[in-house]
C-alpha cells in the first residue's frame, strides 16, 4: 500500500553517502530514535520492543488476571473460558500488537500506522477488555478490604458522573478533533512521553465509552439496552466525518514533521489518504459490529428475563394449587 512517490522521491532525496541515514542513521523520530527502515512485514518483528512500560503493563495485566482465574478454579467454581481468551487475545494483544510490535516503530513516522493504533487501542481492545469481565473476577478473587476499596472506587462520584453514557460519548467523539486539529499532535509527535501518554488515554478513553455499553461487569447507572444501541449508532457519524476530512485535508497533519523525516519509501500526502480511510471504514467496520454484539446480548438479556418470569409464574400456579388442595 506503500509507495515509492517518483516526484516525492526525487525532491527529498539525499546524497548518496547519507541514503543510509533516511531510516537508521542520524535522522531522529519522537524521543530520539533512529527513523525505522522501510515498512515490510518482516519488521513487524524485527522492531519489536519489549523495555516499554505498556509491556510491563500488559504482562502484570495478564498475570492477576490469569491468578484470579485460577484461585477460581482451586475453589471449585467457574469462570467462562470465552471471557479469558476475550480479555488476554485480542484485548491485551490488541494492544500488544500496535505498541510493542514492530509496529510501534513506525507510528511517528507515519500518520497510516497511528491511525491504525488508534483504531485498535480506542475501539477494538477496550471493548474486548470488557468483555473479558476483569472487575467481576476481581470482585470474586479479592479479600474482604480491597474488595470494598475497589466497590467504593466503582460507585464514587467521580466514577459515576465519568462513566456515564452521555460523558463518555461526548469524551470519546471530541477527544480525536481535539488531538488532530490542534498543535497537540505536532507536539506528542516530538516527545516520545506525550506519545505513549496519548496511547494510554485511547485506552482509558475506549473503557470508559464501551464499559457501560458492552462490558459485563456490575456498573451503576447502567442504561437500558434500546438507549445503548441509540448511542452506538450516533458514534457511526463521526468517525467518518472525521476520516474523510483528513482524507481530504489540504494541509498535512503534524505540519512538516513527516516531510522533514525524508522517508524515500513513503509519501505523506498518500500516507495522510490512507490514514483518512482506515479511520472512516474501521470505525464503520467496528461499530456496526458492536452494534450486532449489542443486539445479541439484548436478544439474550431479554429470553434470561422470560425464563426468569416463566418460573415466577410456576411458582405463583404451584403456591395456588397447594392452597387450593388445602382448602
Amino acid at each position: 500500500m506503500l509507495h515509492v512517490d517518483p516526484i516525492f522521491a526525487a525532491t527529498s532525496a539525499v546524497p548518496p553517502s547519507t541514503a543510509h541515514a533516511t531510516w537508521a542513521g542520524p535522522s531522529l523520530a519522537a524521543g530520539g530514535e533512529a527513523l525505522p527502515p522501510p515498512f515490510t512485514v518482516s519488521a513487524l518483528l524485527t522492531e519489536t520492543r519489549l523495555d516499554s512500560w505498556l509491556a510491563l503493563g500488559l504482562v502484570l495485566a495478564a498475570g492477576l488476571y490469569l491468578y484470579g482465574v485460577h484461585r477460581l478454579r482451586m475453589r471449585g467454581d467457574r469462570w467462562p473460558v470465552a471471557r479469558t481468551v476475550f480479555f488476554l487475545g485480542p484485548g491485551l494483544g490488541g494492544i500488544a500488537l500496535v505498541t510493542v510490535s514492530g509496529l510501534h516503530a513506525y507510528d511517528t513516522a507515519l500518520l497510516s500506522v497511528h491511525m491504525v493504533q488508534h483504531m485498535v487501542l480506542s475501539m477494538i481492545a477496550p471493548i474486548f477488555l470488557a468483555l473479558g469481565a476483569p472487575m467481576t473476577l476481581a470482585l470474586r478473587t479479592l479479600p474482604a478490604r480491597p474488595r470494598k476499596r475497589l466497590l467504593a472506587i466503582v460507585h464514587s462520584r467521580f466514577a459515576r458522573v465519568y462513566s456515564f453514557p452521555l460523558v463518555a460519548f461526548a469524551i470519546f467523539v471530541v477527544n480525536p478533533f481535539v488531538l488532530y486539529f490542534t498543535d497537540l499532535y505536532r507536539y506528542t509527535l516530538e516527545h516520545a512521553w506525550a506519545h505513549e501518554l496519548v496511547h494510554a488515554h485511547f485506552i482509558m478513553t475506549g473503557c470508559v465509552f464501551f464499559w457501560p455499553l458492552l462490558g459485563l461487569d456490575p456498573l451503576p447507572g447502567r442504561w437500558p439496552y434500546p438507549a445503548r444501541a441509540l448511542l452506538m449508532l450516533l458514534s457511526v457519524p463521526f468517525h467518518t466525518v472525521l476520516g474523510l476530512t483528513i482524507m481530504q485535508s489540504s494541509t498535512l497533519f503534524g505540519g512538516d514533521w513527516y516531510p522533514s523525516l525524508n522517508l524515500s519509501w513513503a509519501d505523506p500526502w498518500d500516507d495522510q489518504v490512507l490514514a483518512g480511510g482506515i479511520l472512516w471504514a474501521g470505525g464503520e467496520f467496528v461499530s456496526v459490529t458492536m452494534l450486532a454484539v449489542l443486539v445479541v446480548q439484548w436478544v439474550k438479556q431479554s429470553e434470561r428475563e422470560a425464563r426468569r418470569i416463566d418460573r415466577e409464574l410456576d411458582r405463583q400456579e404451584a403456591r395456588q394449587r397447594a392452597t387450593e388442595s388445602a382448602s
